[in-house]
């Protein structure tokens, strides 16, 4: 389904409205299997609108999407993806290990209770396992949600903001986790340190059009005199019509 140098996520001329906003237009863009990417813009710009599309949760107005080669409604192409919303909140009513034991168990994962062993020892989650979700920290909530997100070693990891909350350490852990899923990866972002740390790639958006793609060294060779990355970056977040 996903052979090496083919293309994992596929988004061709994919619109999307909500009433008289225009949330997508026209957007379109390859990400091969393997490359991690990062969707950098503005708030607003249309980035979990992205996401959301590409993980089969909202249909586009018009254009298509291929996870995989599938589209991202389908059981098949579900399988593969792991998904990270902004802001998540795993069921507040169970404990830790209720969420990840039904997740998992939703999710197929073989040897289940030795992936949930691997996420709760990595994510220094031992001690609040049998908590309720609603008790847990902001930061430990997010912890969990990466923990759910990743629990069946997704082949394409989407994830909007998602070290957010999060403490210094806990962001190393998150991060070296999500290299060893050696995934097809598209972060959701509007800072740069985020995008630095996370990808090799860079989709810029803002007003719900791709402004500039390319390469993060690409980008950083157009820095000039005493400008910072930011700047750049925010030259190219000009709508282009």
């Amino acid at each position: 389904m996903m052979a090496e140098n083919s293309d994992c996520i596929e988004a061709s001329s994919i619109i999307k409205s909500y009433k008289n906003l225009i949330a997508l237009n026209n957007i379109s863009f390859k990400i091969k299997c393997g490359d991690k990417y990062s969707l950098l813009g503005p708030n607003g710009a249309g980035k979990s609108t992205t996401l959301k599309i590409l993980a089969g949760l909202l249909k586009p107005d018009s254009g298509y999407i291929k996870i995989g080669g599938l589209d991202p409604v389908t059981v098949d192409a579900k399988k593969y993806i792991g998904y990270l919303p902004e802001d998540a909140y795993p069921y507040p009513n169970l404990s830790v290990m209720s969420n990840l034991e039904y997740i998992g168990a939703i999710r197929g994962v073989q040897d289940l209770s030795d992936r949930i062993d691997e996420l709760v020892n990595g994510l220094d989650l031992r001690d609040y396992v049998n908590n309720k979700v609603m008790a847990l920290s902001r930061g430990n909530r997010q912890k969990v949600s990466v923990a759910l997100a990743i629990i069946h070693k997704p082949k394409i990891v989407l994830l909007d903001e998602p070290l957010n909350y999060l403490d210094i350490p806990t962001q190393k852990k998150v991060i070296t986790m999500l290299e060893k899923l050696n995934a097809t990866i598209l972060v959701s972002t509007h800072i740069m340190e985020i995008a630095e740390r996370l990808s090799q790639n860079i989709i810029i958006i803002n007003h719900g059009k791709i402004t500039w793609t390319g390469t993060m060294d690409q980008l950083k060779g157009m820095i000039t005199g005493d400008e910072s990355i930011e700047d750049v970056v925010e030259k190219l977040m000009i709508d282009v019509f």
